[in-house]
């Protein structure tokens, strides 16, 4: 009855096997971090709330208790002793109900999540959109680390171009206490003077990369995988209530099962929209994040070529012209970081 409602050019329905005792004991960790994830997402009994999804679940179909109280405010009017208990018991009532629908919903995905660990159950995989994501992934880790490297080199430069400074000022005080070295000291502050105002330049230029990366990798790409983290829960959820109702459907057919059926096959249906309702928006955002990324990475890796060569040419004409050439202005301490969607 399901493989018909599976059939999708783009996922597929893959068993697990358990591969003994060593493998199990390296995915320990890993096992111990999806139960968490969960676990985390707890019903909120502060603001109940009727909810229809449960842990993972979105804003759809929630009732909110203000228009619970509300409806009750009328009926208080005319007996408030008679409307406070009644609304006092359906907020008892509302509150168990979410609790009873989160712990269902949450023993079903343990209970997946465990099956699929240990080798006695199945996913449904999307080949093609987990290689973009693991792709993703150690592309997230290679830029961090490019990141952490470009930040030192910033820290350091900085410390450079202060040391430079301080060495002018010394050279040109030093050049009118000194009559017989004054034209030899000159010319050292002057030198230096000019090297710490073409390393203020590049460090303007240096710091424009670093925070076109910081936000690239923290910001845009840290929202796409959450993005996909949304998905793996629903692909969870999906499994486990495709679980539930297979199991069902190899089950005896009397009045009581075929009403749990039904309810299976409705809450089966929910979850499988949500699931590809997030897979499409993945799709979406990995195809978008990809673009993006090609365009900014190209031009802030010309900027940082062409400003470091200049620099380290002695170039100043061309170095405050890679700058303009690529509108990058120095702002002074505190000002707003430029966005790393830049226009061309």
């Amino acid at each position: 009855m399901t493989d018909g409602l599976m059939s999708k050019a783009a996922t597929m329905e893959i068993p697990i096997h358990g591969n003994g005792d060593s493998r199990r004991l390296a995915e320990d960790d890993g096992l111990e971090q999806d139960l968490q994830q969960v676990m985390v997402s707890g019903p909120n009994l502060n603001e109940t709330s009727i909810v229809s999804g449960g842990y993972g679940g979105t804003a759809e179909g929630i009732i909110p208790t203000s228009a619970i109280k509300g409806s009750n405010l009328h009926q208080q009017h005319s007996s408030p002793a008679l409307g406070g208990e009644e609304a006092t018991r359906g907020i008892a009532v509302e509150k168990f109900d979410v609790v009873k629908k989160w712990g269902i919903n949450t023993y079903k995905c343990t209970k997946q999540l465990l099956s699929e660990r240990f080798g006695r159950g199945s996913r449904t995989v999307d080949l093609e959109l987990e290689t973009q994501i693991e792709l993703l992934r150690d592309t997230k880790r290679k830029y961090e680390s490019v990141l952490g490297l470009a930040r030192a080199l910033t820290n350091h430069f900085y410390s450079l171009v202060q040391t430079q400074h301080a060495l002018a000022d010394a050279f040109s005080d030093l050049s009118q206490k000194s009559p017989e070295l004054q034209e030899e000291f000159g010319y050292n502050a002057e030198t230096q003077k000019l090297l710490c105002k073409n390393g203020e330049t590049l460090l303007g230029a240096v710091n424009f990369f670093v925070s076109s990366i910081n936000t690239l990798v923290n910001k845009t790409m840290e929202d796409t995988l959450m993005t996909v983290k949304q998905y793996e829960t629903a692909r969870l959820e999906y499994d486990a209530y495709r679980t539930d109702l297979e199991e069902l459907n190899l089950g005896p057919r009397d009045a009581s099962t075929l009403c749990r059926l039904d309810a299976a096959q409705a809450h089966f249906q929910a979850h499988r929209a949500k699931y590809e309702k997030l897979r499409a928006d993945v799709a979406v955002k990995l195809k978008f994040l990809e673009e993006n990324k090609v365009k900014v990475m190209h031009k802030q890796l010309l900027l940082f070529h062409n400003a470091i060569s200049a620099y380290f040419a002695g170039n100043q004409q061309q170095l405050e012209q890679t700058l303009k050439q690529f509108n990058v202005k120095l702002k002074s301490p505190g000002a707003e970081k430029p966005s790393w969607l830049e226009e061309p």
